[in-house]
């Protein structure tokens, strides 16, 4: 029996998948449960325009990624942090620091979306972080540690 899974099942699937299962398995388990339809012509064809709408407004949400990400490239970003009288950053900069220096850059970035290569930064100078705005979506962000 074929089935259209309504969310993501253990073992079996993903959401707005077509699956093909045992019969008992469908009507006893996943249809009651509000996990999976049935996949007659109706609900494929449902499917089908569900999968194309979201397939537009992925791209336009790529699209706008991009821009930002090109517009991020051609920026070097500075974080401020305070150092001691021997160059030494009290503590380290971090992912929200760096995140709070793209906002002041005019653009809106998740602390959890950059990641920084090196274990920590405790001195001045010119790093790279990596930026994953959406899965097809990533980029190195140069940025540099300035004395506050």
């Amino acid at each position: 029996m074929e089935v259209i899974l309504k969310e993501n099942v253990d073992h079996l699937g993903y959401k707005d998948e077509v699956k093909t299962v045992k019969s008992g398995y469908a009507r006893n388990y996943l249809i009651p449960r509000g996990l999976a339809i049935t996949a007659n012509e109706t609900n494929l064809k449902v499917l089908e325009e569900i999968l194309k709408q979201r397939s537009v407004k992925e791209q336009k949400l790529i699209d706008e990624f991009q821009v930002i990400a090109d517009a991020l490239m051609e920026v070097v970003v500075k974080v401020g942090a305070k150092v001691s009288e021997k160059g030494k950053i009290f503590g380290s900069v971090t992912t929200i620091q760096i995140a709070e220096a793209i906002h002041y850059e005019g653009h809106v970035v998740d602390r959890k979306q950059i990641h920084i290569s090196e274990d920590a930064i405790k001195e001045l100078g010119t790093y790279t972080a990596k930026i994953k705005l959406h899965p097809k979506v990533e980029f190195n962000l140069q940025f540099e540690v300035v004395k506050e």
